[in-house]
């Protein structure tokens, strides 16, 4: 992942133009045409749902349908979340948007701010849907909430817990990992003495999430001032200062070196150096169980993320999306967004949806009733996720970060640490100067909106 790539160049205007509300104002916000009364209500979901994860994601759809004769939700597939961006804002600017799309949490404010959103609840509430918003996972819904309401229904959401091969520790004398990063370093050098695996931990496609971003919560670390960007756009990265972060990093450039952290290259994904059993542990989303369960031929487990000794750790924050409804279409439609998500929001549809996936429960009464059935017995690994979610009371660094342009940021935070990673830069330097670049998206994103 690059910050200077031209597709990624591209993207980025792209992305700023429609936060900044680019030729918005002159669309006319036109409804949708005449629909035969004969006919189903379409209703478009652009999604972001890839392999595994967009069969589920069409059974669900087909699911809707079928309960009902009046909708029919049309699921397409965008790619991946910045290149559903893409194609949602190439399309609004034509009048050719869906009713629904999926958004990553980075995109919060670029939703919230483009003015081409309707607020889930006004929606629900138009169409006659009483939600419980107070049912949803604080953590999770308390991402999304403005003024105490969500203004996009959580749906894929999760946050990253630590996977490890049960064998190879078994192996090296060990029962499971500790509970802290000093206790796992010596673990994983005893893996590696001992000649029990190849490597001891794949590095994550996305590392600067769950082992950057997430450490820092863990660790009731400031990421960034204002709450992370909950409290202003005024926000400005500070994790460069934080003595523990630069730590962390410091940490796996030293693992790197010693043969026990491997980027995964050749062909090879992180998670397929640890399905094969190549490498003993792996940090990765809770939405990796699917992968894992049909990949790994080993017993395998998982746990919380580590945690500085002598820190008592808090809640991880999510990752995922949720589905915002765009403006610009006809009431009919709307009506059957509103169906949709109602749908959705069903415990026995969240229910349903995390066992099928490894997302977390996004409310509750599907957490209570998933309990109930035993279902967290039978599978605790599945529950790792929203107790570590749910661990104590978020604090200002651990409710979860929101920042203009997050996307941008964070390819900048990447590019910087990869030069940790060869040598070309101390953790200290590379953080200060990811620092300093993401400040400048921070100021750029401040100055267009400020005045909103």
């Amino acid at each position: 992942m690059t910050a200077e790539s031209s597709m990624g160049a591209r993207l980025r205007r792209a992305i700023r133009s429609f936060a900044a509300g680019a030729g918005l104002a002159t669309l006319g916000l036109a409804a949708a045409g005449e629909v035969s009364a004969a006919d189903r209500v379409k209703i478009e979901w652009w999604n972001a749902a890839g392999g595994r994860l967009a069969e589920i994601t069409n059974k669900l759809i087909a699911d809707f349908n079928a309960s009902q004769d009046k909708y029919e939700v049309v699921g397409i597939g965008k790619g991946n979340y910045e290149e559903t961006m893409a194609a949602m804002v190439a399309a609004y600017r034509v009048r050719q948007q869906p009713v629904l799309i999926q958004a990553a949490e980075r995109g919060f404010l670029t939703m919230y701010n483009s003015g081409a959103i309707i607020p889930v609840p006004d929606l629900m509430e138009k169409e006659g849907y009483k939600i419980d918003w107070n049912d949803f996972v604080a953590p999770v819904a308390g991402f999304y909430l403005v003024d105490g309401k969500p203004v996009a229904m959580p749906f894929n959401s999760s946050t990253p817990i630590f996977w490890y091969n049960a064998d190879h520790f078994k192996a090296a004398g060990f029962d499971k990992p500790g509970e802290t990063w000093q206790e796992l370093d010596k673990q994983l050098r005893a893996i590696k003495e001992k000649g029990v695996s190849k490597c001891q931990m794949a590095l994550a496609n996305d590392f600067y999430w769950s082992l950057i971003e997430n450490y820092a919560a863990i660790q009731d670390q400031p990421y960034g001032t204002k709450a992370n960007g909950f409290g202003g756009l005024d926000t400005e990265f500070i994790f460069n200062k934080s003595p523990l972060v630069v730590g962390q990093v410091t940490r796996l450039k030293t693992w790197l070196d010693a043969g026990i952290l491997q980027i995964a290259g050749q062909g090879l994904s992180p998670d397929q150096l640890f399905t094969s059993g190549t490498c003993s542990t792996y940090v990765a989303s809770t939405a990796a169980h699917a992968a894992v369960e049909s990949g790994a031929k080993f017993n395998w487990s998982a746990t919380f993320l580590p945690h500085e000794e002598g820190i008592e750790p808090k809640n991880s924050t999510i990752g995922g999306g949720a589905l915002w409804v765009l403006k610009g279409k006809s009431d009919e439609e709307y009506a059957g967004a509103a169906a949709f998500l109602n749908f959705l929001a069903s415990p026995k549809t969240q229910v349903w949806w995390s066992k099928q996936t490894g997302y977390v429960p996004v409310t509750n009464a599907a957490y209570e009733q998933a309990k109930s059935e035993g279902y967290f017995k039978d599978h605790p690994t599945r529950e790792i996720a929203i107790l570590q979610l749910t661990r104590g009371t978020p604090t200002d660094n651990s409710r979860g970060f929101r920042f203009g342009n997050h996307n941008q940021s964070m390819a900048l935070l990447v590019e910087e640490i990869q030069g940790v990673w060869t040598g070309q830069k101390t953790p200290q330097e590379a953080l200060d100067e990811a620092a300093v670049r993401g400040n400048q998206i921070l100021r750029q994103y401040e100055q267009l909106h400020a005045a909103k």
